[in-house]
């Protein structure tokens, strides 16, 4: 064989083996039956989130994933694949992948990798159903902002009922006694 093929072939499995150590999450899904038009469609909604889609040859994914401890997904590598290396968010390529996937039954997801691990088309369908980085990020600084946001009602609850009432009742209100007067009881 010819040494200049087998250069270029070395050049992709490294390729396909540096893209899978450093993708947050892979996912491997079948596309046979999609138009082209269909399948920039759904690159492009990929591109968008940061995933990069990418057709390999079987054989030399095999061989990159047994290079890089990944082995279980060759079980899948039969027909035409196409692999989906989300490095920014996790969570994004398994959404966008299945939620296209609806649409399009002739998609369907094989398996992929998840935090290090190889894992079944379940697994993936499971993490697409989870909110977006972005979506998880949103709902961490709601649940932070929370006693404060509560917090400043109360007081601004109190401050309008006092100015309802008048302030020479005010500390009644708020739940303070007056101790002035008690110090005067005690003096005498």
């Amino acid at each position: 064989m010819n040494e200049s093929i087998l250069a270029n072939k070395k050049a992709v499995i490294d390729e396909i083996s540096t893209k899978i150590n450093n993708a947050e999450t892979v996912v491997l899904f079948e596309y046979q039956g999609l138009s082209v038009a269909d399948f920039e469609i759904l690159r492009s909604q990929l591109r968008s989130e940061g995933v990069e889609v990418k057709i390999y040859k079987n054989r030399l994914t095999k061989i990159a994933a047994k290079e890089t401890g990944h082995d279980g997904l060759n079980d899948e590598l039969t027909g035409p694949n196409a692999i989906a290396f989300s490095n920014e968010d996790a969570v994004a390529g398994p959404r966008i992948i299945s939620k296209f996937a609806k649409d399009h039954d002739v998609i369907k997801i094989k398996n992929g990798i998840v935090e290090g691990a190889v894992v079944n088309d379940e697994v993936i369908k499971e993490l697409a159903s989870l909110p977006s980085r972005d979506g998880l990020l949103s709902m961490l600084l709601s649940c932070l902002q929370a006693p404060a946001r509560d917090m400043a009602m109360i007081v601004d609850a109190m401050a309008k009922k006092v100015e309802e009432t008048g302030s020479e009742n005010a500390a009644g209100i708020i739940g303070l006694k007056n101790t002035s007067d008690e110090v005067t009881s005690e003096e005498n």
